[in-house]
């Protein structure tokens, strides 16, 4: 049994304007033990963490950890014992960043998962979906209009975000397939894409039966499917067939916005990609042709950050980054903090984050019996979300599972 005490602890987990009053943090075996002012314990590590703010490890719930690159169809092509390569240094950037759980939206697989869980990557805690699903011609359809070789070696390669399959007998069996070999929930391309090459936003791909067969299945599997959505239409065709989670949602109207606060869907912006690949997509290895459609969506989606929030839509953190882009996963908190109230954003990012992972009592918060995954923060976050970026540079604590993978020599 290996006991840690976290003394003078003052949380901030986004649930209060302000930082809580200090409290000592017991740790046992890698769960939060005790909360309390007064806890104390004959620990094997004692901290002192007076000065710092104590944040729940942070969530990302839309990331590609297997997108070394910008160009997909590319990374697509690539070898998978270098993906999985690329992917552990990826994963470990994210962690070094605070993030202790980020949730894969199509490509990481069970084997990345289980090498994180068993210790031989040092990463975030890894929530997939497997393989999105895409039509021919849909998002993660990388072959464009002048191939049409066979897709099918896409659920082969690590490195494919997605997989191709089309009609009501194709998209039963993906979907089953993926759960079998071990997705959490099911990942559904719903509406057209920026990183693809032949499906503008706002294109309609499967069909109402489609999508209804692909809930069915999840359902039964007892999971939910989380949606790849921008145009209104496509939401609102999606969330009629059952889809449980809107992926993006810039292009939301006022009276989808109502209904999703309503019926307690959760929404996962992610506005920090549109952003940089505005700027730097090209340099990143963007195709043309999708640079050219990142300003459909860029504005929109800042804009519904306030509506959003001013419904009371449960919303998630997300930052979708790909290749090189992926060192700005941490820039979504300012951004988002343009639009929103500091507590707001940090509880997209913990207690409202583990919520949309559906793993509440276990992350996003500092209880008893949730994984002990802790940040210290120099300075508080509340009132200048910056701190949270920088590479971690103001984290001298990281925590996950109660083991430090960061610990500076001042504490």
């Amino acid at each position: 049994m290996t006991l840690t005490l976290l003394k003078n602890a003052q949380i901030v987990d986004g649930t209060t304007p302000e930082p809580a009053d200090p409290v000592n943090i017991v740790i046992e075996d890698g769960i939060f033990k005790e909360v309390a002012a007064g806890a104390s314990v004959d620990a094997d590590e004692t901290l002192d963490l007076s000065g710092l703010t104590v944040m729940p490890g942070l969530i990302d719930c839309h990331v590609h950890v297997i997108a070394s690159t910008a160009n997909l169809g590319l990374n697509a092509s690539l070898p998978s014992s270098l993906i999985a390569a690329k992917s552990s240094r990826l994963m470990n950037n994210m962690l070094m960043r605070g993030f202790t759980t980020v949730r894969d939206l199509g490509g990481a697989d069970v084997g990345l998962k289980q090498a994180v869980d068993e210790g031989y990557f040092t990463a975030p805690r890894l929530v997939i979906c497997g393989k999105a699903l895409s039509q021919t011609g849909g998002h993660t359809d990388y072959r464009g209009p002048y191939s049409n070789r066979d897709a099918s070696w896409y659920p082969t390669q690590l490195g494919a975000m997605g997989r191709i399959c089309d009609g009501i007998p194709e998209v039963q069996r993906a979907a089953r397939e993926e759960l079998k070999n071990g997705a959490q929930f099911v990942k559904v391309m719903a509406d057209g894409g920026v990183s693809s090459p032949s499906d503008p936003v706002g294109y309609l791909v499967y069909s109402v039966d489609e999508l209804k067969a692909i809930v069915e299945i999840a359902k039964g599997f007892g999971t939910y499917v989380s949606g790849h959505l921008y145009s209104d239409e496509a939401i609102v065709r999606a969330l009629d067939c059952g889809f449980e989670c809107i992926e993006h949602g810039n292009l939301m109207s006022d009276d989808t916005i109502a209904r999703v606060a309503r019926e307690g869907i959760p929404v996962v912006p992610t506005n920090i990609t549109y952003d940089l690949l505005a700027r730097k997509g090209a340099e990143f290895g963007l195709p043309p042709e999708s640079v050219a459609k990142v300003s459909d969506v860029r504005e929109a989606g800042l804009e519904r950050l306030g509506k959003m929030h001013e419904a009371g839509v449960l919303m998630g953190y997300g930052s979708d980054l790909l290749g090189g882009m992926q060192t700005e996963q941490s820039g979504e908190f300012p951004l988002r903090g343009r639009y929103m109230p500091a507590d707001a954003v940090i509880r997209a990012a913990t207690v409202d984050a583990a919520k949309v992972l559906r793993m509440e009592g276990q992350i996003g918060a500092i209880t008893p019996g949730a994984f002990a995954d802790v940040v210290a923060v120099e300075g508080n976050p509340l009132k200048d979300l910056g701190l949270l970026t920088g590479q971690g540079a103001h984290m001298p604590l990281i925590m996950k599972d109660g083991v430090a993978v960061k610990k500076t020599t001042s504490l």
